[in-house]
């Protein structure tokens, strides 16, 4: 190309990627000759303030038009962080948040903090929250430039989410320090590979698990495993294409159609753990400031243990903070395992790890080296800011300095709940999965736990009824355990109506239920009574991988007319503990301070 046609294909937006694709290079390449040829994009200053008077937080585009380079330089340290870029489920404002700390701590410690982010929905793109904000997207082309252009004496790839994650190896390929946990550690425990062999090194165990690279090798592993099992692409955000498959006609309908398997992507397949209690973990350490890795100090911020069983995405769960079923050796295990693998990576700021407690077994699922989406939480319950204390140990201090060595456990309980958009997506099953469907999240603290989740409930727009009706209806698989809670509603004054199947179970249980027609059995039916205000609260479970059409109008009904629904049968214990606890003593309000 010509140095014409590049300047012009610069100047119409196309990145060096496009080119390289068009004219069968590669991006590498059309790098180095622009670079050679000086083409090099100038920066422009959005004026905060409207020329009005001098704007001292402005922010900046990127263009090829030629022109002055408005950009003011100086011989400050500069530290980039990366943004996560547009909201989506599974990378929204929980990493924004842990952004925005980074700034504030970094200002702190005497840097200069430069955003790259290129969503205005956002604080951190906010003209007052860094020194410099770049509005450009999240590209190594883009990046790279920013990067060279200030000087930076470092770059953050930790707090954005999966998107800056991606770009931390090639970022650091073409000369750019990534500050904090190397990107060679986290392509550790994103490689599934890389992941397993530093389990066994450690002695960690995990579920059983295989890496398929077409339908065929995934049926032979999951035969070998024994259904059901957990089936997910590589490197996704959220648990997209995420599923629990319970045969072989589902795992080949989920190899044709919800994936591309290749050897460079593979399909992840995990024994799922049916009935697992999943914890949470998030951990800040400074590891990798020292030679010796066993004299660094790790802290663990918060354990949550989910209230639904494994298999619902973490993001999407229901969480209490400190645990409330796990017995001492149990946490005591979960504590060690997390001090091991943080030492191991050389973790330098923040670590979130995914475990699954059966009985007294622990098994890691994941290992994330960067902010979760649970950092904001558990900064609140344990009135600690572990992004700011992160951003300040990857910039080079120790946690003995910011003089923060001890876990907290909280003397009171918080409780995290999902907010869901159903209502907004007529139709849409409401079940949780490992696939991310959450919007949003709200918090519930207390002394008393049932009363911490009962205000989880109420900040979710779904509270919790004190009498009325309370229908049930569940899969084959959960009549052995419907009875007892049944029973806990029944001694809370609930009268109590089922379909047959379930009602029979409930009846041999010496329990009183009111006998509903289901939806193929003529009216009036349980949709009926939704729709008339007279069920106050609902248990349904699915009956299977693929629900019944009943079962999704039931739920969907409960959605629209505004009728609380359990969807498992521990969200349903945990509601019956919320009412009880709300009957006997109601609850108080307290600010978050007062907690601290």
């Amino acid at each position: 190309m010509t140095f014409e046609t590049l300047q012009k294909a610069k100047s119409l937006g196309f990145s060096d990627r496009q080119i390289a694709h068009l004219t069968g290079s590669t991006e590498d390449a059309v790098r180095a000759e622009r670079r050679k040829l000086g083409l090099v994009p100038s920066y422009r200053l959005v004026d905060t303030c409207a020329a009005e008077f001098e704007a001292y937080t402005p922010y900046y585009y990127s263009t090829y038009d030629r022109g002055d380079d408005e950009v003011k330089g100086n011989k400050a340290r500069k530290v980039m962080i990366l943004g996560g870029g547009p909201n989506r489920i599974g990378q929204g404002i929980e990493f924004d948040y842990c952004c925005v700390h980074a700034a504030f701590a970094l200002k702190e410690d005497g840097f200069e903090t430069l955003m790259v982010n290129s969503n205005p929905e956002t604080v951190s793109t906010d003209y007052d929250t860094s020194d410099k904000l770049f509005f450009e997207p999240l590209t190594l082309e883009d990046v790279l430039h920013i990067y060279e252009r200030e000087g930076c004496w470092g770059a953050i790839a930790q707090f954005g989410g999966q998107t800056p994650l991606n770009l931390a190896l090639g970022l650091q390929k073409n000369g750019v320090r990534i500050i904090g946990t190397s990107p060679q550690s986290i392509e550790v425990a994103e490689d599934r590979k890389l992941f397993s062999a530093m389990l066994n090194k450690l002695g960690i165990p995990q579920p059983p698990n295989g890496l398929a690279t077409n339908a065929e090798e995934a049926l032979v592993i999951s035969r070998r495993l024994s259904y059901p099992v957990l089936v997910r692409p590589s490197f996704v955000l959220g648990g997209r294409a995420m599923q629990i498959v319970y045969s072989d006609a589902e795992l080949q309908h989920y190899m044709r159609f919800a994936v591309e398997a290749s050897p460079e992507r593979p399909v992840l397949v995990d024994k799922f753990l049916e009935d697992a209690t999943e914890v949470d973990v998030d951990c800040i350490a400074d590891v990798g400031h020292f030679s010796n890795p066993a004299e660094g100090t790790i802290v663990i911020g918060g354990m949550l243990e989910h209230i639904e069983y494994a298999g619902v995405h973490s993001g999407d769960a229901a969480m209490v903070l400190p645990p409330h079923t796990l017995s001492e050796k149990v946490i005591g295990t979960i504590r060690e395992y997390t001090h091991a693998m943080a030492r191991e990576l050389k973790v330098t700021g923040l670590m979130n790890v995914q475990y699954a407690v059966k009985g007294d077994m622990v098994y890691v699922l994941e290992v994330n080296p960067r902010a979760s989406r649970t950092v904001p939480f558990v900064s609140k319950t344990i009135g600690r800011p572990l992004a700011k204390l992160a951003a300040k140990v990857m910039a080079g201090k120790t946690l003995k300095e910011l003089g923060f060595t001890k876990e907290i456990r909280p003397a009171y309980w918080a409780v995290k709940e999902s907010v869901f958009p159903f209502s907004r997506f007529h139709g849409q099953d409401i079940l949780l999965s490992p696939e991310m469907r959450s919007t949003g999240e709200v918090m519930g603290l207390d002394s008393d736990l049932g009363v911490a989740y009962a205000k989880s409930q109420m900040a979710a727009n779904s509270s919790l009824p004190l009498a009325g009706k309370v229908f049930i209806s569940v899969s084959d698989g959960h009549k052995p355990e419907v009875a007892a809670v049944a029973a806990s509603f029944a001694e809370l004054g609930f009268d109590l109506v089922a379909t047959s199947g379930t009602a029979a179970v409930l009846e041999k249980a010496g329990l009183k239920v009111q006998r509903v027609r289901k939806l193929l059995e003529g009216r009036p039916n349980i949709v009926d009574l939704l729709k008339n205000k007279e069920i106050q609260f609902v248990i349904n479970t699915p009956s299977g991988a693929a629900p019944r059409e009943d079962e999704v109008r039931i739920r969907t009904t409960a959605v629209y007319t505004g009728t609380p629904i359990a969807t498992t049968l521990s969200g349903a214990r945990a509601a019956a503990l919320g009412i009880a606890a709300l009957k006997k003593s109601g609850y108080s309000v307290k600010t978050l301070q007062e907690y601290l």
